[in-house]
């Protein structure tokens, strides 16, 4: 970043000096990069954080290349990771900091001096000067020279590789609460865990909790003296540095349970995808999708899961759902991980029930099952329309292929009698065409002909539509399997905005009368 020609004067004539961020690399000399050396060697002034006890790694790194006519400016922080009695609290604490830290620093700058701010590993990853960058780079030419970070450097020392094809690595920081790293290590397929030291007990829960435990390694000082590699389960807290990171390679190739292992390793989990891809995943069903063996599924929902090298998939057709459920529990007798895949919630009229009604079976009762949420249709769809399940609501299946319709008609009464708003599921098909019709009919009988009606499609695909009738205006040639239907209550609400967009919600609050 460069500044205009006319700014760059002191009035003297001397334009003020040029700003480096030096990135050094991990620790090892060796893989300081040539433009690195040269900055240094070029640089009047160097500049340097420490601890309060004024030793720097940072110089210790480019200790050979600074001279003994160089201006050095060691910036020593106030404090580290204790308490503070200053009036802003540690936060403040530090901005005082960078800020008198910047103005030693634009001071030589004015002089004409060129300033170089030593940096471990990359100057703009996680490095203490940003903070000069930021406060000074406006107003000064600055330059940063990046550096090979820790990051590289631990999965260098491991030889492992990172990531491979598509596969995501996630950055994290070990002072984020446990539950989100917790919840973000079960949702990547590689990660970095930095700044570890005192945070070392919490990260390791979170990967514990996280089901990635066994998957993860630990590197302390890479391509320092002292440089330790190792499993992180076996890692003792006490003796963890701050420079150190915990690791999870890429699970390409990486070992995985396979049949070999035997009875008793197994397990089925069964995941709510949501009503489309993969933006309403949750972080635990993702996590689960990654870890397992085998994914099993009905092929329209086995498509929105991401192809994974070495894991094993599985469609079926949607009308075989205790097939598909033994199928997956006999993988899992096997010793493999099988994740049943199910669109939105899976134990809202979709495959919990089935998988769970064979594992009751005796033959699979010794099989680990579990079940995890997902978004529902019905609320994926008030979502889009407003708030229409903001008070009691009912969840009826329109589809008589598993009960009778005098069954469907009886409970549509009974809640329309008592008022309550209803999320109306499998509402037709190709092969069902009158039930829609049937249900407003019966529905006209108990509710207003004005009561709104929300027609949610493909909520969240890309066929995405969510609009609001009238009852009594609801066409059943307008609905087919993909749509959900939620009707209104008396105290339901249908109001146009200023912005022309119509939203529907029902009040929390019920009339007494």
């Amino acid at each position: 970043m460069s500044v205009p020609e006319q700014q760059r004067t002191d009035g003297t004539g001397r334009g003020p000096g040029r700003l480096y961020g030096v990135g050094l690399g991990p620790g090892d000399p060796n893989l300081m990069t040539v433009r690195a050396v040269q900055v240094i060697g070029e640089a009047d002034v160097v500049a340097y954080h420490s601890a309060r006890h004024g030793r720097s790694i940072a110089r210790s790194i480019a200790a050979q290349y600074i001279r003994a006519d160089h201006i050095e400016e060691a910036l020593v922080y106030p404090v580290t990771t204790e308490t503070t009695d200053h009036p802003g609290g540690y936060r403040g604490a530090l901005d005082e900091f960078y800020t008198e830290a910047a103005a030693r620093l634009a001071a030589h700058l004015d002089a004409g001096r060129t300033v170089a701010v030593l940096a471990e590993g990359d100057p703009l990853f996680y490095g203490s000067y940003q903070h000069m960058h930021k406060r000074l780079a406006d107003r000064y030419d600055a330059e940063v020279i990046p550096g090979v970070t820790s990051v590289s450097a631990a999965a260098a020392r491991l030889g492992t590789p990172l990531v491979e094809a598509e596969e995501v690595l996630t950055i994290l920081p070990g002072t984020l609460p446990e539950e989100e790293l917790t919840a973000r290590l079960a949702a990547t397929d590689s990660a970095v865990v930095m700044k570890l030291g005192r945070t070392f007990p919490a990260v390791r829960r979170a990967f514990e909790a996280s089901g990635r435990l066994s998957e993860a390694r630990y590197v302390e000082r890479a391509t320092m003296a002292g440089e330790r590699t190792g499993d992180l389960a076996d890692t003792d807290a006490d003796s963890v540095p701050y420079f150190a990171v915990a690791v999870l390679p890429s699970r390409i190739d990486a070992p995985r349970p396979s049949p070999a292992a035997g009875p008793g390793s197994g397990e089925v989990v069964v995941v709510g995808t949501g009503p489309a891809g993969p933006l309403w995943l949750t972080p635990e069903t993702r996590g689960a999708l990654a870890a397992a063996d085998d994914v099993v599924g009905y092929t329209t929902y086995l498509d929105r899961v991401p192809v994974r090298p070495g894991q094993g998939r599985h469609g079926s057709d949607n009308k075989v759902e205790s097939e598909r459920a033994e199928f997956a529990l006999d993988l899992a007798r096997r010793g493999r991980r099988v994740a049943v895949v199910s669109g939105g919630d899976p134990g809202v009229f979709a495959m919990a029930t089935a998988v769970l009604e064979v594992a009751s079976q005796e033959a699979y009762t010794d099989i680990p099952v579990r079940v995890l949420p997902g978004v529902t249709a019905a609320n994926a769809a008030a979502a889009r329309a407003g708030a229409p399940l903001g008070h009691d609501y009912a969840t009826i299946s329109l589809s008589d292929r598993l009960k009778p319709w005098e069954v469907i008609a009886s409970r549509l009464r009974a809640a329309a009698t008592a008022d309550l708003v209803m999320a109306l599921y499998n509402p037709g098909s190709r092969s069902r065409t009158w039930q829609v019709g049937k249900a407003r009919d019966l529905l006209l009988e108990h509710r207003s002909p004005d009561t709104p009606v929300v027609l949610g499609r493909d909520v969240g695909g890309p066929a995405e539509s969510v609009r609001t009738v009238r009852l009594a205006d609801l066409d059943p040639m307008e609905v087919d399997m993909r749509t959900i239907l939620i009707v209104g209550s008396s105290q339901t609400r249908w109001v146009r905005r200023g912005d022309g967009r119509q939203i529907v919600w029902t009040p929390r609050r019920y009339p007494e009368d």
